[in-house]
């Protein structure tokens, strides 16, 4: 071993060791410290697909969210994991399938994270008649099972496995169209027997502590959604949390995190001060000055250089096409108008050997090529296939490639989108934005987003017909402006405070903080908290 490696390593174990520390002393003072108070809902957390040994960014903000609600006087309780699946979706190696999660060291954090309060577990038993069942389904039939819940009666008694599993397994093996061999099968198999068995022990679980409020992340992966599923079957109210949109927050919300849900009242207007703070956050965008999930997805930004200058000078006009990654949570939201974003891929080609005189810069999504989850369907792949690459009038931009997508945009027609962030923030530049995905910002009047994919064809031909550059409507900037300041700055809750970066990639660790610092009324992020948590308000910061 180099010794550049070994001290890596070196430095790696101490600051595992001092987040260890730090996280023991913490969990201490708020078990030692906090007490419940009469009256007060009782809180269950459940968050098994957010880290295995090391600390995420929605792992600890289950964590501060649990003990910054105890140090405000709520009963906090766990329902925790000790190897209760026999597959799960972070411990999946999608090269190996059957490959057994790593236990051992997921239990040994939750056993540090959830020591601030009762935990109970789950172990895992399989269901031999569920097994046996299906033995010889195939991927289709099996997300389609449902299954009946033991001594459960009514439209309530089926429990729809698959649909609660297909997204984790999308996510998991890196794409949308599962394959229908033995591997992909073993896998959908054991997903359908963890979550069944998850269903079972969490009725158990709301039995036993009577939880009043369940909290969970995002609610779309498995173990999440399936106890989601159970809570709402029972009418508890349940609370899904996702990253947000400035570094260290997070979004909460009782719709579905991955949606973003954002609800702005109709009289917001932004004031000159609201407006300086955007346009300053939004200089530094242009420039690729951000992070999403404690990634930063552009190292360097590279502007249009003299030989795409050449190569446009060629056309009439240029439209960008920006593309998602395909296996993405927030899929489950977007495939409204199109079955999934290469069906809609499938129409722009369309749109694009029907215009040989419009140059279109197809981007692929940087999250695509991301080390660790690497898209196993991707859209260089679908550009190779339909021999894209060889259009004259196509320039395919790679996830590793840095050129500067707002330049793109200012110089553009129109921008067409599936549903990325990009759409939003090329309404905000004054461009139109013709989306092909249902997208958090669709809900308000921010790009056009057509009904059918013959009316985005019939929209986008009337773009291109178009003599000049096609403008975004005075209406349509407004509204972005409103919910990109309020995805920001009201829906986006700081947790900075308390976690900062680890040496790890990806992952965090906590500050050195006094337990009271938690107190809402020492800490805004927990106020909001709290008031939602225990009064049903919005999980939407007050302006200052």
């Amino acid at each position: 071993m180099s010794n550049r490696n070994l001290l890596s390593r070196l430095n790696l174990a101490i600051a595992e060791k001092q987040g260890h520390r730090r996280l023991f002393q913490a969990t201490r003072q708020i078990a030692g410290k906090a007490r419940p108070k009469p009256g007060q809902p009782t809180v269950a957390f459940f968050v098994a697909s957010t880290r295995i040994g090391h600390m995420s960014l929605n792992a600890a903000f289950a964590y501060l969210s649990a003990c910054g609600l105890q140090v405000a006087g709520l009963p906090v309780v766990y329902f925790g994991c000790k190897a209760g699946m026999s597959r799960c979706v972070l411990g999946t190696d999608p090269d190996q399938p059957q490959k057994p999660p790593p236990c051992q060291s997921c239990i040994a954090e939750s056993q540090r994270l959830f020591l601030n309060a009762p935990t109970i577990w789950f172990t895992y038993k399989e269901d031999d008649r569920l097994a046996r069942l299906m033995n010889n389904l195939s991927v289709q039939e099996l997300s389609q099972l449902t299954y009946r819940l033991p001594g459960s009666s009514g439209g309530n008694s089926q429990i729809p496995l698959g649909k609660l599993v297909l997204p984790s397994l999308r996510w998991a093996l890196r794409r949308h169209h599962l394959q229908d061999d033995e591997p992909t099968r073993f896998l959908f198999r054991h997903y359908i027997l963890s979550a069944w068995l998850i269903a079972n022990e969490f009725r158990t679980f709301l039995d036993q502590a009577e939880p009043d409020v369940l909290v969970v992340f995002n609610g779309i992966l498995f173990p999440e959604a399936t106890a989601r599923w159970v809570a709402q079957q029972k009418g508890l109210r349940v609370i899904t949390h996702e990253v947000g949109f400035q570094p260290f927050s997070a979004f909460f919300t009782e719709g579905e995190a991955t949606a973003y849900p954002i609800e702005i009242p109709a009289d917001f207007e932004l004031t000159g001060d609201q407006s300086t703070r955007l346009d300053a956050y939004l200089e530094k965008r242009f420039q690729g000055q951000f992070t999403m999930a404690g990634i930063r997805f552009w190292p360097e930004m590279r502007g249009l250089d003299d030989a795409f200058n050449q190569r446009a000078s060629q056309f009439k006009k240029i439209v960008p096409v920006f593309s998602n990654v395909i296996y993405d949570t927030s899929q489950v939201h977007a495939n409204s108008v199109f079955p999934h974003m290469f069906a809609w891929l499938d129409l722009v080609k369309e749109i694009i050997q029907a215009h040989p005189e419009t140059l279109f810069v197809i981007r692929a999504h940087p999250d695509e090529l991301r080390p660790g989850k690497v898209s196993r369907e991707s859209v260089p792949e679908w550009v190779a296939r339909n021999g894209l690459a060889a259009c004259q009038n196509v320039l395919f931009v790679n996830a590793t490639e840095y050129l500067s997508s707002y330049e793109l945009i200012q110089r553009s027609q129109f921008v067409m989108v599936y549903n990325s962030s990009i759409g939003l923030e090329a309404s905000l530049m004054g461009k139109a934005v013709i989306c092909g995905g249902n997208a958090r910002y669709t809900v308000y009047p921010t790009v056009y987003f057509p009904e059918s994919p013959e009316a985005y064809r019939k929209l986008a031909e009337q773009f291109l017909d178009t003599a000049q550059p096609v403008e975004a409507p005075n209406e349509y900037i407004r509204h972005a402006r409103r919910f990109m300041y309020y995805q920001l700055y009201r829906a986006s809750l700081p947790f900075g405070e308390f976690i900062e970066q680890d040496i790890l990639p990806g992952y965090v660790r906590l500050k050195r903080f006094r337990w009271d610092n938690l107190a809402p009324d020492r800490c805004q992020t927990v106020k909001v908290l709290l008031n939602g948590v225990a009064h049903g308000e919005p999980f939407l910061l007050q302006e200052d």
